[in-house]
């Protein structure tokens, strides 16, 4: 006799969604679990650009090679990614990796591409080449400070939904209202999943302690790497801050130093360890939303074996 999940998604095309926050331990989560099973659909909004590697913590080639990865590696730095274009990749990779006969297994800690995917994107209109080019430019001449209070001003519902330093997601919010004359805010987001899509949706996580130290040595082994060298590297083909791929943590510290001349190494480390803390504690705020979320340790494998039996899926 079928189980209620297996009849609510006969049919239906499935994947299993296995976010968590930043240095959780997904990637061993994976390797340990799907390295027979499943094709990544990559869900971090930094390892789609080409050359943020070590930064990224992308997936090394030997995890590339014993598990096919999607979505990595398809921008230049100075190119735009969107939530939407992640969707509709994520929409088109589903159903012909399940032809393949593995596991679509969509995995990172980027909330909003998630997010999206899960419940489906907003009603906000979708983004315009030349009004976000404008909005980049006014940000540059006026400063990010200017942009998050003009955002307060604006949208005071989105200004208390996003950091101060997520320059991003303040300039989407900002396109949208100068293209529609409404806030980002007032346009509405599904509560509910997509029927469409059954998605098995399990979350990583550790307590707080376990997780700061694990995000300190994260940065430490970076920079052991070459994250610096890496950063350099980037300058050195013309890398700035107003390039969508520089905002991300582990880079836009690099720019932050040089611009108020507090470049050290070691308070450069020190600030990526306290941005990385406070984006993870966002990203288990922001996960804590998805509806029928099931919450596991990363070591439990067996648990989030069964778990995935139960929903049809097998991981052998």
């Amino acid at each position: 006799m079928k189980s209620s999940t297996q009849k609510r998604t006969a049919g239906k095309n499935k994947a299993v969604v296995l976010f968590g926050p930043t240095a959780v331990g997904k990637t061993a989560m994976t390797e340990a679990l799907f390295s027979r099973s499943a094709e990544i659909i990559n869900a971090d909004s930094v390892q789609v650009y080409r050359g943020l590697d070590i930064g990224s913590a992308k997936p090394d080639d030997g995890l590339r090679g014993l598990i096919p990865h999607h979505l990595l590696d398809i921008r230049d730095p100075w190119e735009q990614y969107t939530a939407g274009d992640f969707v509709r990749d994520a929409e088109s990779l589903i159903p012909e990796i399940e032809a393949r006969g593995k596991i679509p297994l969509i995995t990172g800690g980027t909330a909003y591409y998630l997010k999206q995917l899960v419940y489906g994107p907003s009603a906000a209109p979708p983004s315009d080449a030349l009004i976000r080019l404008s909005v980049q430019e006014e940000i540059a001449e006026k400063g990010e400070d200017w942009a998050y209070d003009y955002l307060q001003s604006i949208d005071p519902v989105s200004y208390s939904r996003i950091a101060r330093r997520d320059i991003y997601r303040i300039s989407r919010a900002i396109e949208v209202y100068r293209a529609s004359g409404r806030p980002l805010s007032s346009f509405p987001v599904s509560l509910v999943p997509r029927s469409d899509i059954a998605f098995i949706l399990i979350c990583l996580t550790r307590d707080k302690q376990e997780l700061d130290e694990r995000i300190r040595l994260r940065v430490d082994q970076m920079f052991s790497q070459g994250l610096y060298e890496e950063v350099r590297r980037l300058a050195s083909i013309g890398a700035e801050p107003g390039w969508p791929a520089m905002h991300a943590i582990g880079y836009r510290e690099f720019f932050e130093a040089a611009e108020t001349g507090e470049a050290s190494l070691s308070t450069i480390r020190d600030d990526i360890i306290r941005s990385t803390r406070q984006y993870a504690k966002r990203q288990m705020t922001f996960f804590r939303s998805f509806e029928s979320c099931r919450f596991f340790h990363p070591d439990d494998t067996d648990s989030i074996r069964s778990y995935l039996a139960l929903s049809g899926i097998s991981t052998d």
